[in-house]
């Protein structure tokens, strides 16, 4: 019995160590989704986890990406959270939509509210024109405590390389999907020809049902009157059963 136990402890053991090696994996600061198109806008959120047991966090700064600045960085308010949006002039100024940038947001910081033990709180950016000659933006953060530790979540990841201990959040940037225009444009189509293809199954839909409820009530009336008639002649077989008994 003892040696049947080994393998299932040792199995056990590396699980627990596997389990134990991937935990801090999932409780950094990390950008959600992990991936955009390039050249389009699109809305990523700050996942902040916190780690700690016996303090909360009660502060985030989050730095843009300075070698390619984006000109459009709007933050979604968070109830109980104060935001404060940094912005830099541009050493070299940059065009969107035919108009010249010369200043970007450079940083992001929110405090006033609180992440508890055991809690995670999540930061919505709308960011844009997203470059397109870039792989990846990479957004440094700083990640405040109560008790005054500050956790700096500034390394890069590195392609090929094990996970540092305190990777920077990380967007991955991905050629643009067919029939995109980077703003949402073609999804929408696509929602309206579902939404029309709907309205049409509803309204086929009705009709089968309409048809439906005719048949079962043209059913309904054959079986009553199948009903009567029975009854009928069952009543009409009792008083000639009675007469006969009678002679």
């Amino acid at each position: 019995m003892r040696l049947r136990r080994l393998p299932v402890l040792g199995a056990l053991t590396a699980g627990g160590l596997v389990l134990l090696a991937a935990g801090p994996a999932f409780a950094h600061v990390s950008v959600q989704p992990g991936q955009a198109e390039k050249g389009g806008y699109s809305t990523i959120s700050f996942k902040v986890p916190n780690e700690r047991d016996k303090a909360s966090t009660v502060k985030l700064e989050v730095t843009m990406p300075t070698d390619h600045p984006l000109a459009s960085v709007m933050p979604q308010p968070v109830p109980g959270w104060d935001v404060k949006v940094t912005k830099t002039k541009l050493a070299k100024p940059m065009e969107m939509h035919g108009e010249k940038i010369n200043e970007a947001v450079t940083k992001i910081t929110w405090t006033g509210g609180k992440i508890e033990p055991g809690t995670f709180q999540q930061f919505p950016l709308s960011v844009g024109q997203l470059p397109e000659d870039a792989d990846q933006l990479v957004f440094k953060a700083l990640q405040t405590y109560d008790n005054k530790e500050v956790v700096r979540w500034i390394e890069e990841p590195e392609k090929g390389a094990a996970e540092p201990e305190n990777p920077a959040p990380v967007l991955k940037l991905v050629a643009p999907a067919e029939g995109s225009d980077g703003h949402g444009a073609a999804a929408a189509d696509d929602k309206g020809e579902d939404a029309g293809k709907a309205a049409s199954g509803d309204s086929t839909s009705a009709a089968e049902a309409d048809d439906d409820g005719d048949s079962s009530d043209t059913t309904a009336r054959v079986l009553g009157i199948a009903g009567i008639v029975i009854g009928a002649a069952g009543v009409a077989f009792g008083v000639v059963a009675s007469r006969r008994r009678s002679a």
